[in-house]
Formats: structure tokens, C-alpha cells, sequence
């Protein structure tokens, strides 16, 4: 297939450019971490570490010129249907849309919709915190119980594990998102039912996993305290207001969110319900202003100054032209260690095809990297070895606040000593000759020296990102995560692939719904070999 002009030109750099050294590019260039750092909004994002010349960076931004971004970009906020499969708008972003302004689809501005249901949710918030909404014995609701899954659980568990230092004295959160009756048994050994709220995050009221775990949930609640408590304890997010009404919940506790809004971009619609009620309303508003700074900066900044476009223009680069297909996302914050996992959603979910828009198979170019992480310093003792001195380079996104929510001694200062550090040994290494000189220097003879010396050695020349905000705050955290909304995006854009489907994990979900009756004891349906003696034998384990 014959390539494109941008496409072309970054083969050309690719030759010109892959055998230098990020070390010579620092040597030769004194105001390289400067030119290459944008600040916004308590934000400092350095990508001077990365693998890529001027020459390199104007490639790419011709490569997101050739693709339109800018005016792709336009489309999004303007409510354009480019979920193309679906045939459905994205507008996560109006969900944080303070500017009063209007956001149109099919004709209907949908703020006074957002708008209506973001005060239900304020409403409910203060008046469970108040306590003007109680339980059926009369007792404050304390325990906050999510029930979802995806992006109905995974988005609200990072949230509120991100914010716990906001959260509202007196109440507790607790989520259950796996069929596996462990997760529910957990939390429900844990809470008192006169004082526990739970919540249903399921749009058509009908997702397996969800509704299994709301009904257990129920018959818990019904058998301490009857079959009226239920509309005192559970409230739903959901649009099927019968289906609801028929769990028991009062649809004056439903609240709703939309077919624009995918559920891994979410947890700004009433799907954070968790997080206002954790964190109080107030927050949850913050949290939405900072993604409204994030959702502004990607639309208004030139491409040269834009963070989230430099983000995925970086992984293009590595993903297409040095074939690496994996990355990590690494938050030096205990409150943030949920946050490689929520990424890992939001991007592998989202570009993880292998479709175009023009509905032909892609075959000459790589889709959605595979993504890892976990929270520093843990991780430095797990696969940090992997990093340093793999057979493959992996680029690193570092993540930390320059203020800790819990300064104590010097904790704070080891981990940014620590983050700083493993970005620079990245980046440098150490060669042989560096090695050998250490190992003299400390006595070692020459045959120890001769053994050791590749294996002390470190390759260098691995690409990270510096994230630093000034404290993890709300605001901070919002800004953040549509950052990376927005670079996942952008990403889609020019690989040419709809972001917002999902139809790989329908196949899965058929085929166990399928698998279901055959394990209650029904006939047996045509497998192949392997599943159907799995089948066999877990009946017979199962006596």
C-alpha cells in the first residue's frame, strides 16, 4: 500500500534519526529540557527525554495535519456522531461544560439535560450527607456501596482512592465490580445494612455482572431489614426507569447519563455519583473544571504547545516507527496506584482495533499499545528491571506531585529523589567503560571485572515523560485524566480507527451467557474439544 507524504517523511527521519543518543542530543543542546517543557495550570509536563530532534517533532506535527486533527478535534466538541459504528455523538466533554454555552446533537442543546441531572446529583449529595435522606431505620447512610462494572467502576474506584484525603468525614466507600461472589461477600461482611447505600451503575439496568451483584445485594439488605428498605438504600444510574422500578428503587433516585457518553469516559456524568457523595459535591465540581482547563487547552493550544497532542504524536512515534508496542504509566503517589489500571481501559479499550473508518482490516500499521504500570517505588522492585535493562525499550510515563498530602520527614523528598533518578538512569545508563572504571575504583580483579561488566551495564537512550503537579488536588486530578482522554484521541484520529466502540468484548459475553445453562445442569451444546471437556470436568469438581 502506498504510503502518505507525512508517513513517508517520518520513514525518511526514522533512517536519519534512530541511531542517535538522547545523551548527544543534551550535550548539544543546553536549553533542551526548557524547550521541550510546557506549564499549565500547576502542570509541568517535560518530554525533553524522548527519542526525537526538531526535524523529528515537525514530521509529526505534519503527520497530525495530514489527518485533520484540528478540525477532527472541532467535531468532538461539537457534538459531531464520530462514533461512526454506533452512529453516535462523544461528548464527555460536555458533561464539564461550565461556559454556558450550548452543545448541540440532532438539533437538542443536551446542557440542559447535563445541567439538570448534575443538581439532581447535588441535591441527593447534600441531602445523604445532611442526612435529610436516611435509611429505613432512621440512621445516617455512611457506607457508599458502587455496584458496576468497566468504566461504571473502574473510573469512580480510582477517583475516590485518588481523593481520599477529601473524603467526607463520616463516610466510607466500597466498591463491587466482579461476578465472583468473593467480591460481594467482602464488602458485605464489612458494612451495616441501617447505615449503607448502594448504587447501580448499569444504563439498560440489564449488564450480567451489575445485576447479579445488585440482586445478591438486595436479598442481603431485604432479609435484615424487609422488603420496604429497598427504596431507601438503593438509588440506580440507569435510563430504564421500568426495569428500576421493578427493583424496588424509586425512580426519583434514578439518575441518568446518555448514549453520548461511553462508559469509560463516564465518571463526569451521574456515574460519579460515588465520587460527589465520597469527596462532597463541591469536589466533584472541582474535579470537573479541571478536566473543563484540560478539554480548553487541547482545543484552543497550537499543536507545538499542546500537551495531550504531543503525548500521542510521542507514542505514534514509538509505536509505528520503533515498533515498540508497549508502554508504562508509573504515578509516584499512593493515591494515584489505580491509575495505570483506569488508563488501561481508557486507552486499550478505546484504540485497540484493528478496523479503519473506511471499514477496511488495517495491515500495514500498528493500532493501541499495550499498556502497564503500578506506583513508585513499589514498582522500581518489580519490573523496573524490565525497563533498565530489558532486550526492548519501553517509554515511561512518570506521574508525581511536587507536595505531598501527607508530608512526614523527609518521605516525600526520597520519592521525588527516586522518580528524578530512574528518569535519568533511563535516559543515560551507564556505559561498560563506566562500569569497568567503578569496579577498579573499588578493587575488584580484572577477571571480576570481566564478568560483571556487561551485566552492570545499562543500554540507556529509554524515553520517559515528567508529569509534576503542584498537589493532587480535584482540580489537579480532573485536568489529568483528560489529558490522557484527549491523547487517546488524538491517537484514534490518525490511526484511523472509531475510539469509542467496543465490540471485542461482546464475542466473550455471548458465548458465556451460552456456556451459563450448560453449567446449571442444561443440555449440552457443540464446543470445541478443549471447552467442552473443561465443561466436563468443572461438573465434575463441582459434584
Amino acid at each position: 500500500m502506498a504510503v502518505s507524504k507525512a508517513v513517508q517523511g517520518l520513514l525518511d527521519e526514522y533512517k536519519r534519526f534512530s541511531s542517535k543518543s538522547m545523551i548527544d542530543l543534551f550535550n548539544n543542546d543546553s536549553n533542551r529540557a526548557k524547550k521541550y517543557t510546557i506549564e499549565f495550570n500547576d502542570l509541568v509536563f517535560d518530554y525533553s527525554k524522548n527519542r526525537f530532534d526538531e526535524k523529528v517533532l515537525d514530521a509529526l506535527f505534519e503527520l497530525a495535519k495530514e489527518h485533520n486533527l484540528k478540525e477532527r478535534i472541532e467535531d468532538m466538541f461539537e457534538g459531531k456522531k464520530i462514533n461512526v459504528t454506533e452512529n453516535r455523538a462523544v461528548l464527555h466533554t460536555a458533561l464539564r461544560n461550565f461556559s454556558g454555552k450550548p452543545v448541540f446533537v440532532d438539533g437538542k442543546d443536551v446542557m440542559v439535560d447535563i445541567t439538570r441531572v448534575l443538581e439532581q446529583m447535588e441535591t441527593f449529595v447534600k441531602a445523604v450527607h445532611s442526612g435529610s435522606f436516611r435509611g429505613a431505620t432512621g440512621k445516617k447512610l455512611k457506607n457508599i456501596v458502587n455496584i458496576g462494572i468497566g468504566g461504571s467502576d473502574l473510573g469512580p474506584y480510582m477517583v475516590t482512592s485518588a481523593l481520599k484525603k477529601y473524603w467526607i468525614d463520616g463516610i466510607d466507600c466500597f466498591f463491587i465490580s466482579n461476578i465472583d461472589g468473593t467480591a460481594c461477600a467482602e464488602v458485605l461482611n464489612k458494612v451495616d445494612a441501617e447505615e449503607t447505600l448502594f448504587i447501580v451503575a448499569s444504563k439498560t439496568f440489564t449488564t450480567i455482572e451489575t445485576l447479579t451483584n445488585a440482586r445478591t445485594c438486595r436479598e442481603w439488605l431485604v432479609k435484615k431489614l424487609g422488603e420496604d428498605a429497598v427504596k431507601n438504600h438503593f438509588v440506580a444510574l440507569s435510563t430504564n426507569a421500568k426495569a428500576v422500578q421493578e427493583f424496588g428503587i424509586d425512580t426519583k433516585n434514578m439518575f441518568e447519563f446518555w448514549d453520548f457518553v461511553g462508559g469509560r469516559y463516564s465518571l463526569w456524568s451521574a456515574i460519579g455519583l460515588s465520587i460527589a457523595l465520597a469527596v462532597g459535591f463541591d469536589n466533584f465540581k472541582e474535579l470537573l473544571k479541571g478536566a473543563e482547563a484540560m478539554d480548553n487547552h487541547f482545543r484552543n493550544a497550537d499543536f507545538r504547545e499542546n500537551i495531550p497532542v504531543i503525548q500521542a504524536l510521542l507514542g505514534i512515534w514509538y509505536n509505528d516507527y520503533y515498533n515498540i508496542h508497549r508502554y508504562a504509566v508509573i504515578p509516584y503517589d499512593q493515591y494515584l496506584k489505580h491509575l495505570p489500571a483506569y488508563l488501561q481501559q481508557l486507552d486499550m479499550e478505546s484504540n485497540g482495533k484493528s478496523v479503519r473508518l473506511d471499514n477496511k482490516k488495517i495491515t500495514d500499521y500498528a493500532t493501541g499499545p499495550a499498556l502497564f504500570g503500578g506506583a513508585g517505588t513499589d514498582v522500581q522492585h518489580s519490573f523496573f528491571q524490565l525497563l533498565h535493562q530489558g532486550t526492548e525499550p519501553v517509554p515511561v510515563d512518570f506521574i508525581i506531585p511536587a507536595n505531598s498530602q501527607n508530608e512526614t520527614g523527609k518521605h516525600h523528598l526520597i520519592l521525588l529523589a527516586n522518580i528524578l533518578a530512574q528518569a535519568e538512569a533511563l535516559m543515560k545508563g551507564k556505559t561498560v567503560e563506566e562500569v569497568e572504571a567503578e569496579l577498579r575504583a573499588q578493587g575488584k580483579d580484572e577477571a571480576t571485572i570481566e564478568k560483571l561488566k556487561l551485566n552492570k551495564s545499562f543500554e540507556g537512550n529509554r524515553p520517559s515523560n515528567m508529569f509534576i503537579i503542584k498537589k493532587l488536588t480535584p482540580f489537579a486530578l480532573g485536568m489529568m485524566i483528560a489529558m490522557y482522554e484527549h491523547k487517546v484521541y488524538t491517537q484514534g484520529v490518525i490511526w484511523e480507527i472509531d475510539s469509542f466502540d467496543q465490540w471485542g468484548v461482546e464475542l466473550g459475553k455471548q458465548l458465556a451467557l451460552k456456556i451459563l445453562p450448560e453449567l446449571e445442569g442444561g443440555q449440552r451444546q457443540t464446543h470445541d474439544c478443549s471447552t467442552e471437556a473443561l465443561i466436563e470436568k468443572i461438573s465434575s469438581m463441582r459434584g
